[in-house]
């Protein structure tokens, strides 16, 4: 994150959903996992995106890219503005053991929401 990004949160209850980060004379909605959500837009535009996008995104499954090659279906455990960590998706199985992974902030390429 830099420092000239400005945090957005939600009016409810004071959440974090996101940050705009001024780029000449508008702004870039940019997301939870550090990724840009708009172009340059207006203040109003770039508030709205990131409204409307809210938090939910992160309940998704995802997909994480392994060093073989291979693509792991993972949850978000969690997500800061310094690291992200999943874990590997075990639909709540309790017997299964927990495997998870640190990525840095913004979210790599090999992290990306699952394909149907």
């Amino acid at each position: 994150m830099s420092e000239n990004w400005i945090e957005h949160r939600r009016g409810l209850d004071g959440e974090l959903i996101g940050w705009m980060k001024p780029v000449g004379d508008g702004y870039v909605a940019i997301d939870l996992l550090g990724r840009e959500k708009t172009g340059v837009v207006d203040w109003l535009d770039a508030e709205e995106t990131l409204d409307e996008l809210g938090i939910g995104y992160l309940a998704d499954p995802y997909e994480l890219r392994l060093d073989n090659g291979e693509w792991l279906r993972v949850r978000m455990a969690e997500v800061s503005a310094h690291q992200i960590r999943v874990k590997r998706d075990d639909w709540g199985d309790i017997n299964v053991p927990e495997l998870s992974y640190t990525l840095p902030f913004p979210a790599p390429e090999t992290l990306r929401p699952l394909r149907p």
